[in-house]
């Protein structure tokens, strides 16, 4: 696959390919545990849709607005989605498995080794780089998230979306509040769109 965002890169966005298999969920989402550690995001987005294709754009950017919006890890709810999709029950099992065995060992041992050496001035330089790094991450999943909003027939998501990040990113309204205006908003746009 292209990774420089060529033709077969559009492609591989929006052509699904064939259901996984129990073993390729969990190898699927061990490896995004290993890639993302700190930081899975961008990581969980590019394995499902860019690489091995399970979900297009738009069905991951819905279910990740469904998993934000439950109660738990947005993330580990989204992986646990994932993986039911495909195969229910053992599926979301083998999801959930496979992006959190690694990433809690490593976590463990980070913590012990942190407790020894925080106060080291090397320690607390190397925090602020990886936390510098993880934003970006973010901030660059965020744009491909947008991609979506901008054809044709998803622009009415933007009456919705723009607002929402006003509130929340600039104004620091409490997100419930901001999802008290939009939810029954976004939910009437659908309803007359799709009438």
């Amino acid at each position: 696959m292209d990774d420089q965002g060529g033709p077969e890169a559009v492609a591989s966005i929006t052509d699904k390919a064939e259901p996984p298999g129990l073993g390729e969920i969990f190898v699927g989402f061990l490896t995004v545990g290993l890639c993302g550690f700190g930081g899975i995001f961008y990581w969980l987005r590019r394995m499902v849709v860019e690489r091995r294709r399970w979900l297009t754009a738009e069905e991951f950017a819905e279910y990740f607005g469904l998993c934000s919006l439950s109660p738990g890890p947005g993330l580990i709810n989204l992986s646990v989605l994932i993986g039911k999709r495909f195969h229910g029950a053992a599926g979301g099992l083998a999801a959930f498995t496979g992006l959190l065995c690694v990433p809690v060992a490593i976590a463990l041992c980070l913590a012990a080794l942190y407790a020894h050496f925080q106060y080291l001035p090397a320690v607390r330089a190397v925090l602020s780089g990886v936390a510098a790094a993880a934003a970006g991450l973010v901030i660059a999943t965020a744009a491909k998230m947008l991609v979506p909003l901008f054809k044709p027939h998803a622009r009415w998501g933007l009456i919705v979306a723009a607002p929402v990040f006003a509130a929340v990113g600039i104004f620091r309204l409490p997100l419930l509040w901001a999802l008290a205006f939009s939810a029954p908003v976004g939910l009437a746009l659908a309803w007359w769109k799709h009438r």
